[in-house]
């Protein structure tokens, strides 16, 4: 299986590298259209500032190549929110992926959320054999509200969602490569999606 991680010089890489290698599979750091074109599975890191982000995404292109792909794509913590419609962070216009604007935390909540929270309502095969309130690994101040698109909630301050799924796209607020066994889990169900879902 071929696994490649989207490198646009905005992601915590070497810990979703070791989380995949302990799995019993290799991944490829790649920002080369063929490469990324060619991969059974794609991941989408995600770590700093989203309107930096874009701009990196669209200096290599990478912006108009990751909406059309058609093998399972997973976007995690700020990948999840770029493939968003916008982000109120640096007003970044997103992929347009999931139709969901995301916008950020009131200061009634101490930002950003930092630790350990729980997701509940799992929908998809993502979360296949995964127990419900299980805790996942956190660090963002900006969320993507409720919507049609999500498959997890969180509840921190309000009830939002904690992960995405629309067609052949999938995304996470939490690390999963930072999230234990549980984590490692979620990661190992997407290595084991089948690409015609």
């Amino acid at each position: 299986m071929k696994i490649v991680i989207i490198n646009y010089g905005a992601g915590n890489i070497q810990s979703i590298m070791f989380a995949i290698e302990r799995l019993g599979f290799k991944a490829v750091l790649s920002n080369d259209r063929d490469e990324i074109l060619a991969a059974d599975k794609v991941i989408f890191p995600g770590v700093g500032e989203a309107s930096s982000a874009m701009k990196k995404l669209k200096e290599s292109g990478l912006d108009s190549l990751i909406p059309n792909l058609k093998q399972p794509v997973l976007g995690i913590c700020l990948g999840m929110q770029l493939m968003c419609n916008s982000s109120e962070e640096g007003n970044t216009k997103g992929l347009g992926i999931f139709d969901v604007d995301v916008i950020k935390f009131t200061s009634k909540v101490k930002v950003p959320q930092m630790g350990w929270n729980q997701i509940y309502d799992l929908k998809s095969d993502l979360f296949k054999d995964i127990p419900e309130h299980e805790f996942m690994y956190l660090v963002h101040s900006f969320y993507a509200p409720n919507c049609d698109d999500a498959i997890a909630t969180t509840d921190y301050e309000l009830e939002y969602a904690s992960a995405l799924q629309k067609n052949n796209f999938y995304g996470t607020q939490f690390h999963p490569e930072k999230s234990g066994a549980v984590g490692e889990k979620i990661l190992e169900n997407f290595l084991n999606l089948n690409s015609k879902e």
